[in-house]
C-alpha cells in the first residue's frame, strides 16, 4: 500500500507540471505584482497574457517589455506565449489553452484576422477580454483593437519617405511580412494609392518574407537578381526591413537601392549610420504593449466595456478615447534617421 500510494503521487506530481505547461508552449511567462493592488482587487486578479505573431522577436520583445511594465504599475499578472514562427493556424491551440485556464484576457497579434476569430470568439463566451494590437484581427472576434498608428498615415508615409531619396523615379518592390497579414495589406493598400502621385515610380513587386529572417534576406537577393535597375525597397515590418539591410551590403548594394520601411532604432542603427538606410519609421512598441496591458485591465475589471465613445487614463501615457470599430489610437509614428537616431533606445 505504502509503494502504492507512493507511485499515485509521483504521477500526480507529473501530471501537474505537464499541465503547467501545457501553455508556455514555446513563450515565456512572468508574474509582476504577487500583492493585488486596489486597482484591480475590485474584480479579482489580473491575469492577461499577450500573444504575438511570433515569440523572439525584437519588435514584440519590445512590446512585452511595456505589458510588463504596465502590469506592474497596476500589480497584475503578464505571460507572453505564442509560436516560434508566424503561423495563424499555430496560434489557435495557444487561444484553445488560454481559454481552458479562464486567462482574465488575451492581447493578440492577429496573424490571420479570419483563422483565429473561431477561437477568440470561443474564449469570448466564455468571459475572455480580448484585445488586438499591431495587427488586428476581425472585429466580431475582439472587445478593442490597439492600433499603433493611422493606418493611412503608416502606407503613405512610407512611399513618401522612399521617393524623397530616390527623387521619385524609379522601379520600386516591397518586402512584407505574411500574404495574409491584415495590417501589412491594410499599408500596402494605401501605399498603392500613394504611389499615384507618382508617375515616374513604378511598383514591379510585392515579396513576402513571412517575418522570417533567412527567407526575407533570400527575397531581397532574388529582387536585386529579377529587377537590375531596382532603385528602392519598402519593407513595412521589422525582420524584413533588417535582412534586407543585411542584404543589400552582402552584395554591395547598399545606398545605392534606398531600403526604408517599420523598424526598431537599435535593430537599426548600424545600417542608418553607415548610409544603408538613409530613414525610417516606428511608432514606439513598448508604448503600444503598456496600452494593450491598460486596456486589457480596464476591461477585465469593468471600468470600460470596450465601446465607442469610452474614455480611459493609461498610467503615464494619458488619456485616450475608444473611436470608430471599437479602434485605440496610439499615436503617430516618428521617422527615424541619422539626426535623431542615437536619441532612442528601444
Amino acid at each position: 500500500m505504502k509503494k502504492l500510494f507512493s507511485t499515485l503521487s509521483f504521477g500526480l506530481i507529473v501530471l501537474t507540471i505537464f499541465t503547467l505547461a501545457a501553455c508556455g508552449g514555446s513563450g515565456s511567462s512572468s508574474s509582476a505584482g504577487s500583492t493585488p493592488s486596489a486597482t484591480s482587487s475590485s474584480s479579482g486578479s489580473l491575469t492577461i497574457a499577450f500573444l504575438p505573431k511570433q515569440i523572439n522577436n525584437p519588435y514584440f520583445d519590445t512590446a512585452a517589455s511595456g505589458g510588463k511594465e504596465a502590469a506592474t504599475a497596476l500589480g497584475g499578472q503578464f505571460q507572453q506565449v505564442g509560436p516560434s514562427s508566424a503561423n495563424a493556424a499555430a496560434q489557435v491551440p495557444f487561444i484553445t489553452t488560454l481559454t481552458e485556464q479562464h486567462t482574465g484576457a488575451i492581447v493578440i497579434s492577429g496573424d490571420d484576422p479570419n483563422a483565429v476569430a473561431p477561437a477568440l470568439k470561443q474564449a469570448m463566451s466564455q468571459g475572455v477580454k480580448v484585445v488586438s494590437y499591431d495587427a488586428d484581427v476581425a472585429p466580431d472576434a475582439r472587445n478593442v483593437f490597439i492600433n499603433q498608428a493611422d493606418s493611412e498615415q503608416i502606407g503613405r508615409s512610407q512611399v513618401d519617405l522612399l521617393a524623397k531619396q530616390i527623387n521619385s523615379t524609379g522601379q520600386i518592390a516591397i518586402l512584407s511580412a505574411s500574404s495574409t497579414a491584415a495590417n501589412q495589406n491594410t499599408w500596402i493598400g494605401y501605399m498603392k494609392q500613394e504611389l499615384t502621385k507618382y508617375p515616374n515610380m513604378q511598383l514591379v513587386k510585392i515579396a513576402y518574407g513571412n517575418d522570417d529572417d533567412q527567407t526575407s534576406f533570400n527575397d531581397t537577393l532574388a529582387l536585386l537578381q529579377q529587377y537590375p535597375n531596382l532603385k528602392g525597397i519598402i519593407s513595412p515590418t521589422t525582420v524584413g526591413i533588417a535582412a534586407a539591410a543585411r542584404a543589400l551590403e552582402s552584395v554591395k548594394k547598399g545606398g545605392t537601392v534606398a531600403l526604408t520601411g517599420l523598424g526598431t532604432p537599435n535593430q537599426l542603427r548600424q545600417y542608418v549610420k553607415d548610409g544603408t538606410i538613409k530613414g525610417f519609421e516606428l511608432w514606439n512598441p513598448a508604448d503600444l504593449g503598456y496600452l494593450a496591458y491598460y486596456v486589457a485591465a480596464l476591461l477585465i475589471q469593468g471600468k470600460i466595456q470596450g465601446n465607442v465613445g469610452d474614455t480611459f487614463t493609461a498610467g503615464k501615457l494619458g488619456s485616450y478615447t475608444i473611436g470608430a470599430n471599437h479602434v485605440v489610437l496610439l499615436g503617430p509614428p516618428t521617422v527615424f534617421n541619422s539626426a535623431n537616431i542615437d536619441q532612442f533606445n528601444f
